[in-house]
């Protein structure tokens, strides 16, 4: 049976099995009317959703009144209709453009009146088809004019025709088979009806088409060409089913597999009871855990409320998982477990020498937390910041640490984290909620009192989702730390015996109540001396394990190493020099494979080109003091000291004009004027002559102008600069200085001394000029770091220029006064001759 659901007053079509009757009762030569009964009037039925083809008989439902009153006035004068079909069903009251413009002639055959107020007539088309000419009257319902429209029915008893009906008939019986819009019962009217234009009417009529379409089938005016038609359009109706049907089956595959895994997951649930393997086995395991715990009272309480409502919950729901995994978080925990410190001083202190050369402040730190906790017993661990270049140990440094203290060792790297719960952890009501890394390293440890790295401090990121710089302020504060929360185990922890150890390049980027909860240690660059040692002690051994090469391939020599690091690294740390060696050792291991090796390879500096290259990097050196206006000065860079030089030079010109190059920073030209209006001011200190700054261009320029520079540290380097310049007076030979000046004249300490003072050495400098209150830093040195220095400290500019200049003058020195006196002579000349009268 096939219905079409009707909203208010739509037609509903429906084949029955009487119907069908009444459609095989139907002759070809069924009654039609006169050619006089058309020229007339004639009642328009509309039809909605339906099309009706000639000669076929058809149920429908009528529920409008106009259309009430025009069936039983039609039934009663047993007069015929014009069947029509409206464009769009929702027009109550359709004009002729509503209308498609073909119809049928048919009568009415039998009226039903069904329960609940449905009406229901029995249609006869005739085979007369026409065409709408006009509406004539619309009350008390449509009426209008037709004109016959020709159509060729008649059948051609040839082979091709009876091969089209036979496709026809096959098409329409898959279609009702793959469709589930169409009642069995129409099979049953296609096997009895003839197989003439009747059949291809009832499929045209019947088959849930589009009006559009039946329109264009019902246009054809022969028989073959409405059957082409209509084959086409069942042979696509067709397919669109079949894959239709398809797409349904694979559907209800998919979930009678679901709806079988899911009564085979209930199986195996209940023989896992049967067995004793089910829920309560895990329950039980877990509450036996929980018992063997250390943890306070309150966590004990958390702990079994948690476990009895896992035990309340199905074990299939989604929850049951989510609680299980909280559940078995709490239990993996440490709580209370702690690992026994070793304090044997002296055994630290000799694993800290043999794992790292130099770095003794922090060892010497470590030492005495040690000796505190030797002596008191309990001590809430230190939160340390080693701050320093990359490469110079920081993060090995905590290795070395937690084996000295015979502690677990966990390294948590910060660098580019940037969500908030990566610390704190996710509320465990989320979906894919976990604990934040610090309790994930805890559980990691096995321990309550790990040495802990927080590698890369100072690269931690904050956007929307918080910031983790503001979450490790509760992890770093030993006032706060013994009650730490976690979100998602939602208990306080006790981090205070954690022995934190952070790592940072620049403290600049930590935000400064966080930096204020850490004591700060200074990791600085190694100096050439400590690469060689290093190199030596660990590096070389390290490598030439890697390699596969022993002490009988390769031996280096410490001008080897020494060379190595001058002119194939620059670096404060010995990454760089970990990687040279490598590769050293990698071209003999392939002179050893390649069977070409000759014996021991006892490396000197002279052999150092032939496996590495070229040297990549030169070192500064000092270039004398030959020239006016060029001094040494000193300069601090994230890869070590260097020293750097200082240039003026002076050009004839009006309008005092200076020009600064060599890529300088705001700070460093600020420098370089205050240098010039300080001697400006005390021109009288070095006998400057008059007005030499109003005729003379003054130019400062740092070398390497594609490095950029910055920094009030050369303020009294250009100070000299200028003053060597403006006097031709040589500089002290060898001599270097860095410090930063006033408008007054004041000298004042800067930073990377240690470093400034290695540079100076490497390149010959003999004699440095430093700030007074620097005089502490150079105190802090090792004293071998400095033989063969000579240091001057210094309070104001004056000083600095009693040290740094001469009373030689150089060569080819401009004699500035005898120039601006010939000036003054040319102008006076100049000037006497304007005055002169000319006759």
């Amino acid at each position: 049976m096939v219905r079409r659901k009707r909203n208010e007053n739509d037609f509903e079509m429906q084949s029955t099995t009487d119907e069908v009757s009444m459609v095989t009762e139907i002759k070809a030569d069924a009654e039609s009317p006169s050619a006089d009964e058309l020229t007339g009037e004639l009642p328009i039925m509309t039809l909605r959703n339906m099309l009706m083809f000639t000669s076929i008989v058809m149920p429908v439902t009528v529920g409008r009144q106009s259309t009430l009153k025009l069936v039983r006035s039609a039934l009663k004068n047993k007069q015929h209709i014009i069947i029509a079909t409206q464009k769009m069903a929702e027009v109550e009251e359709p004009g002729i453009n509503d209308l498609y413009p073909l119809a049928v002639i048919g009568r009415i055959l039998r009226i039903f009146e069904l329960p609940g107020g449905t009406t229901t007539v029995i249609l006869q088309a005739s085979n007369v088809k026409v065409r709408l000419e006009e509406i004539t009257s619309s009350l008390p319902y449509l009426k209008g004019r037709v004109q016959i429209e020709p159509e060729d029915m008649s059948v051609k008893d040839n082979d091709e025709f009876m091969a089209l009906m036979d496709m026809c008939t096959d098409l329409a019986n898959q279609y009702v088979d793959a469709s589930d819009r169409l009642s069995p019962d129409v099979t049953f009217a296609l096997k009895n009806l003839p197989k003439d234009h009747i059949m291809v009417n009832y499929i045209c009529t019947n088959f849930p088409f589009s009006l559009d379409e039946k329109f264009e089938l019902m246009s054809k005016d022969t028989l073959k060409d409405r059957l082409y038609n209509l084959i086409q359009v069942l042979n696509r109706e067709t397919k669109l089913a079949e894959l239709k049907h398809d797409i349904q089956m694979r559907t209800r595959e998919d979930l009678d597999r679901q709806q079988r895994e899911y009564f085979l997951q209930q199986q195996i649930k209940n023989i896992q009871d049967e067995l004793g393997n089910g829920q309560e086995d895990e329950i039980d395991e877990l509450r036996n855990k929980g018992n063997a715990k250390k943890w306070s009272k309150e966590v004990a309480a958390t702990f079994e409320r948690e476990l009895q409502k896992l035990e309340r919950i199905n074990p299939q729901s989604p929850d049951y998982n989510v609680q299980l995994t909280y559940l078995q978080t709490l239990l993996s925990l440490p709580w209370n477990v702690f690992t026994t410190d070793s304090l044997n001083i002296p055994n630290a202190e000799k694993i800290l020498n043999k794992d790292h050369y130099g770095l003794e402040k922090v060892k010497e730190r470590i030492l005495e937390h040690l000796a505190v906790l030797k002596l008191k017993g309990d001590l809430k661990s230190p939160i340390l910041c080693l701050y320093g270049p990359p490469g110079v140990g920081k993060t090995s440094l905590g290795r070395s640490i937690a084996s000295a203290l015979k502690r677990k060792y966990i390294r948590m790297s910060l660098g580019g984290v940037h969500d908030e719960a990566e610390i704190r952890g996710h509320r465990k009501t989320y979906i894919g909620a976990m604990p934040g890394r610090i309790i994930k390293s805890l559980m990691k440890a096995e321990s309550s009192n790990p040495v802990i790295i927080l590698d890369e401090i100072d690269k931690l990121g904050n956007d929307r989702q918080g910031d983790p710089a503001s979450a490790m302020l509760e992890v770093l504060d030993p006032e706060q730390n013994n009650t730490f929360h976690d979100n998602y185990i939602d208990l306080d922890y006790d981090l205070s015996k954690v022995m934190f150890i952070a790592t940072a390049n620049n403290l600049s980027t930590i935000p400064t109540p966080l930096l204020d909860r850490m004591e700060l240690i200074e990791v600085s660059g190694y100096i050439t001396e400590e690469k060689i040692e290093i190199a030596r002690r660990h590096l070389i051994p390290k490598e030439m394990l890697a390699n596969g090469l022993t002490k009988a391939h390769v031996k280096f020599t410490k001008p080897a190493i020494e060379y190595i690091i001058e002119n194939y690294t620059r670096e404060s740390g010995v990454r760089e020099l970990e990687k040279k060696i490598g590769k050293v050792m990698r071209k003999i291991a392939l002179e050893i494979a390649s069977d070409k090796f000759t014996g021991l390879h006892e490396l000197k500096a002279d052999d150092i080109k032939q496996y590495l290259g070229t040297p990549e990097y030169s070192r500064d050196k000092y270039q004398g003091n030959g020239y006016a206006g060029v001094v040494t000065g000193l300069a601090w860079t994230a890869v070590g000291g260097e020293i750097l030089f200082v240039e003026t030079s002076l050009s004839k010109g009006k309008g005092e004009r200076l020009t600064l190059t060599g890529n300088l920073g705001d700070v460093m030209k600020e420098s370089a004027m205050l240098a010039l209006e300080y001697l400006k001011a005390h021109s009288f200190l070095l006998n400057l002559p008059e007005g030499i700054f109003e005729n003379w261009n003054i130019h400062i320029h740092v070398p390497e102008g594609a490095i950029p520079k910055d920094g009030p540290s050369a303020g009294i380097t250009m100070v000299t600069s200028l003053a060597s310049a403006l006097t031709q007076r040589k500089v002290k030979p060898n001599l270097a200085m860095t410090g930063e000046i006033t408008l007054r004249g004041k000298v004042l300490p800067v930073g990377g001394i240690r470093e400034k003072i290695l540079a100076a050495k490497r390149a010959g400098i003999t004699d440095i000029i430093l700030c007074e209150e620097n005089r502490k830093d150079i105190e802090e040195i090792q004293p071998l770091y400095l033989k063969g220095l000579e240091f001057h400290y210094v309070k104001d500019i004056k000083e600095v220029l009693q040290l740094a200049l001469t009373d030689e003058k150089v060569a080819d020195a401009i004699d500035f006064e005898a120039i601006l006196k010939k000036e003054k002579e040319q102008e006076a000349m100049r000037s006497k001759e304007e005055k002169t009268p000319i006759i």
